[in-house]
């Protein structure tokens, strides 16, 4: 698939997909979304404790290194399994500039080690902060009661619907801890509705710069 890289309105780069006309993050500003959806109404939510994250879509790896940077001020030791089935090459990683845009200098090592290290494996990328990507299909997840708050960054259902079907929320429910939270970009009616048929609670929220909603989910 075709594959360039582009700049968002906040001045940070993504990966734009040519053919599906998709890109990695938000056009209205790759940072800006990613600190809405999975910070401010994820993360935030949690503070002064052992914190296990499961992403579904390790993408750039920009989740990650946001939830690196936010994790001490919510004094969080964070587990932080990550699913991708297409990583991103060390090419296009080069060209990404969420370091610079950031002002984290300070863990342009650590993050280069979250692309760098081996699959498969748990790696130590700080003391509080342990990182385990899987190279598999998203459907092949299969996690009961292990995590806390789930990622949900996966590529939009216009162009793989099969990704957020009530199967696939079913799978996300059983993998989380009850109260565990759910975090997404998406609004759409039918992820809503399928989300609430295998037993979430969910709820609308403001989304960020260029989406009117975005959607939080808790087991309950």
């Amino acid at each position: 698939m075709r594959r360039e890289i582009i700049t968002t309105a906040d001045g940070s780069k993504t990966i734009h997909l040519k053919d599906w006309d998709e890109q990695y993050h938000s056009k209205h500003g790759a940072i800006q979304e990613a600190y809405h959806v999975f910070i401010k109404n994820g993360l935030a939510l949690f503070e002064n404790r052992h914190l296990a994250i499961l992403e579904i879509g390790f993408g750039t790896g920009l989740n990650a290194l946001i939830t690196l940077l936010e994790a001490p001020k919510y004094k969080l030791d964070i587990e932080y399994l990550a699913i991708e089935r297409y990583p991103v090459t060390l090419e296009e990683l080069a060209q990404l500039n969420y370091i610079s845009i950031l002002r984290a200098e300070e863990v342009s090592t650590d993050f280069e080690r979250m692309h760098s290290s081996p699959w498969n494996l748990d790696i130590a990328i700080t003391e509080r902060f342990k990182l385990k990507k899987q190279l598999i299909e998203f459907q092949d997840l299969r996690y009961v009661e292990s995590h806390d708050l789930v990622y949900f960054d996966a590529f939009g259902a216009r162009v793989q619907p099969e990704l957020w079907t009530e199967e696939m929320f079913a799978r996300m429910y059983t993998a989380l801890r009850v109260n565990g939270v759910l975090v997404t970009y998406a609004a759409k009616g039918s992820v809503r509705r399928a989300m609430q048929t295998v037993g979430f609670r969910v709820e609308r929220l403001p989304g960020p710069p260029g989406k009117r909603e975005m959607l939080r989910a808790i087991k309950i």
